[in-house]
């Protein structure tokens, strides 16, 4: 019996301890470069679960990976001479004509995408109390009597989550929000003409000569001038919910958003969200406050779910779809 004992404990301890330091060993040691880089590029763009990559790696060994898959440094100027908007402002009393919805899941993640033909109904607009509380993204978009809409910038949380004060630069209307407008900001807005600017680092001079109407803060810019910014790796961000905007030559707005941190639905990659872009033909595309942010609210309804278990979560702006001649 004794005997029988001791080799069961052994048994217990090789599956406790020797399999679990064996699987690290290979995750973080072994071939496995692409496992490996998923789980450090995840547990680095979160703030309570860096201990993933940090417990195991050096810190240069982590930046060297997380740089290996970042998006490429976009030095090119864009040619917005190369948009050309087609669609001519919605007068139709019908809110949903010229608004697709779309549904771009995997196997691994569930995916929205709002088509949205006529640019001039989309706009950015921030919560009714900016610097002190944000709204949900249904609160923004009912509270403008609009047809839909998803989260837009990021912003200074603060113990409480309240949402209310925007990171970097917010336009709405053509107005600065925002108070601190030194250095450069990595910037999605749309100019006078509908046109959507993108950039990893503009002025607010820049902004005001490109006479930009709406602007927000987050990024990276993922695709610039019809072309990919990122050509290896997976974009260095990570799985987790993702929120992204994007316009088509023709001056047509893409709205996406992928849920993540789910069992049914694990999130996706910087690289994901570039690939669904380029298959539904975006020029320009930019990537916004993901995580536990991520909200498409439209016609009414909650399209997505989002991963805080509070439901939807407080933000300082959304980029809503006004209702024809709105």
């Amino acid at each position: 019996m004794k005997k029988f004992l001791k080799i069961f404990g052994g048994f217990l301890l090789f599956q406790i301890v020797y399999i679990p330091l064996l699987c690290i060993l290979l995750i973080y040691y072994g071939p496995f470069t692409n496992t490996r880089d998923m789980i450090v590029t995840t547990a680095m763009t979160t703030m309570r679960h860096q201990y993933f990559a940090t417990l195991f790696l050096s810190d240069e060994k982590i930046e060297e990976i997380l740089k290996e898959n970042r998006p490429e440094e976009v030095l090119a100027d864009q040619n917005l001479d190369d948009i050309e908007i087609t669609a001519s402002t919605s007068t139709d009393a019908d809110a949903t004509d010229g608004i697709e919805l779309v549904d771009v899941s995997s196997k691994t993640f569930k995916g929205y995408l709002l088509i949205v033909k006529d640019p001039s109904r989309v706009k950015l607009v921030s919560a009714p109390r900016l610097g002190k509380v944000g709204s949900t993204t249904s609160q923004i978009v009912e509270a403008n009597d609009a047809i839909g809409g998803i989260n837009a910038g990021g912003f200074a949380d603060d113990a409480l989550g309240t949402g209310g004060k925007p990171s970097g630069i917010l336009i709405e209307d053509g107005e600065l929000k925002t108070t601190n407008v030194g250095g450069s900001y990595s910037v999605v807005g749309l100019d006078d003409e509908n046109k959507m600017i993108v950039s990893n680092s503009m002025t607010y001079s820049r902004m005001k000569q490109l006479n930009l109407q709406s602007a927000v803060s987050f990024g990276p810019v993922i695709i610039i001038n019809g072309q990919p910014t990122i050509r290896s790796g997976d974009g260095g961000w990570g799985i987790q919910p993702r929120t992204a905007i994007g316009q088509k030559k023709d001056g047509t707005i893409l709205m996406l958003v992928i849920d993540g941190r789910q069992a049914d639905s694990l999130g996706a990659t910087l690289k994901n969200v570039q690939d669904i872009f380029l298959q539904y033909g975006a020029y320009n595309a930019f990537n916004l406050d993901g995580g536990a942010s991520t909200t498409m609210y439209y016609n009414s309804k909650l399209v997505n779910n989002p991963s805080d278990i509070m439901g939807e979560r407080y933000v300082p702006c959304a980029f809503i779809i006004t209702k024809p001649n709105k």
